[in-house]
């Protein structure tokens, strides 16, 4: 399932400062992780699915690259990233 139009918009005013605010690490995260989900989902159904494994594989790469910038650049946005999106328990 893709991404509909109103949650992209849900996640971009939580997570952005403004509604075109896309780019910001924070609301890409939230993105990827919306993604994440729904390719596990995907994938528990289908397991013999061996292209959309690869997409899941590097979506989940993506996002740890942009949880470390995150976490190098203001480790206080990360911890509240990391919380509100239930990453690390």
């Amino acid at each position: 399932m893709s991404l509909t139009k109103e949650y992209k918009a849900e996640v971009i005013t939580q997570f952005g400062a403004s509604v075109k605010d896309t780019g910001k690490p924070e609301v890409q995260v939230a993105l990827y992780t919306r993604r994440i989900s729904d390719l596990t989902g995907h994938l528990q159904q289908h397991p013999k699915d061996k292209h959309s494994r690869r997409g899941l594989l590097m979506l989940v790469a993506k996002r740890k690259k942009m949880l470390n910038y995150v976490k190098n650049v203001d480790i206080d946005r990360y911890r509240k990233v990391i919380g509100e999106l239930d990453l690390r328990k």
